[in-house]
């Protein structure tokens, strides 16, 4: 069952019939944002206090302090990474657009989540060079938080049913120790209003949730071990590339046709992250570890590769 407005579970739950004008996918966007800006506003305050960040910047021709800023970062990454998300789902269905513009445009779902990070990642560079903060250590401190938001975020698509669900699931090869919701759901009342035939479909948020959570777990825990700058970002953007080409295999996405081959948009986004990922473990990673390096992103690769037959 999906609850697109907060007070339609409010209602269930409560059995009330009260009506909220508040998306269940824009209550846990905020919630994401707010939860992300908190916990990264922690760590950077820890890298002040290691010296990896300065305590005190200038913005406006005055001094702030910079854990400070974190707030207003949040608000501008957020708004525009609003906007890239709508732009890259405009890019990745062209001909629907043309198609109907307007009713792309001011849809309530429909965005990117490739194309909120990018465009809100620039914007936040933006934001920090203008007020001469170190922006490869700040995303160092603000790593794990970014994988904690985008996993909320993520919930908010599973309970609202918001489309970003997968392929038809095929129940012949469901282990038996699963139940059946974790490998197929139909998203009753879900957000875009899609019949979904029973089984159903392959509940991709979940998956997504699932993995961001634990990508979040693990960049928290080592965030504290000695690692030269730039490399807990890194990590993220591997480890986070890898998450997103796996879950492609089983979603349903518009395709790009070049030189012979068909690629979703994501799937180009992921594996511009992955290498990048790796370029940057390897230029901020003892040579001795590189082997241990190569080994898990080939193994990771082949698991890709078995998703996909």
């Amino acid at each position: 069952m999906s609850y697109p407005n907060l007070s339609d579970l409010i209602n269930h739950l409560f059995g009330t019939n009260i009506q909220l004008p508040i998306a269940m996918f824009g209550a846990f966007v905020a919630l994401a944002i707010v939860t992300a800006a908190w916990v990264g506003k922690k760590e950077v305050i820890r890298f002040e206090q290691l010296g990896k960040l300065p305590g005190v910047v200038i913005s406006g021709n005055k001094p702030v302090v910079t854990h400070l800023l974190i707030s207003d970062l949040a608000m501008i990454c957020a708004i525009f990474g609003v906007i890239g998300a709508r732009i890259f789902h405009l890019l990745e269905y062209p001909h629907e657009f043309l198609q109907n513009p307007l009713a792309m445009i001011f849809a309530r779902e429909g965005f990117s989540i490739f194309g909120g990070l990018i465009l809100g990642a620039i914007a936040g560079a933006v934001f920090l060079k203008k007020r001469a903060v170190p922006i490869v250590p700040m995303l160092d401190a603000l790593a794990p938080s970014i994988i904690l938001g985008y996993g909320i975020g993520r919930v908010g698509c599973q309970i609202s049913g918001d489309g970003d669900w997968g392929t038809a699931a095929n129940m012949s090869i469901k282990p038996n120790w699963l139940p059946d919701w974790f490998w197929a759901q139909t998203y009753d009342n879900n957000a875009v209003g899609t019949i979904i035939s029973a089984p159903g479909v392959y509940p991709t948020p979940i998956y997504e949730v699932l993995a961001a959570f634990l990508i979040f777990a693990f960049l928290w825990s080592i965030r504290k071990t000695h690692y030269k700058t730039g490399f807990l970002f890194s990590a993220y953007l591997l480890l986070s590339g890898f998450e997103r080409l796996l879950i492609e295999k089983i979603r349903i996405n518009s395709e790009y046709h070049l030189w012979g081959m068909s690629f979703t948009q994501a799937e180009f986004i992921s594996t511009v992250l992955i290498i990048a990922g790796v370029i940057g473990i390897v230029k901020t990673t003892n040579a001795r570890l590189l082997p241990k390096i190569v080994f898990s992103v080939v193994v990771v690769g082949a698991l890709s590769a078995c998703a996909q037959l």
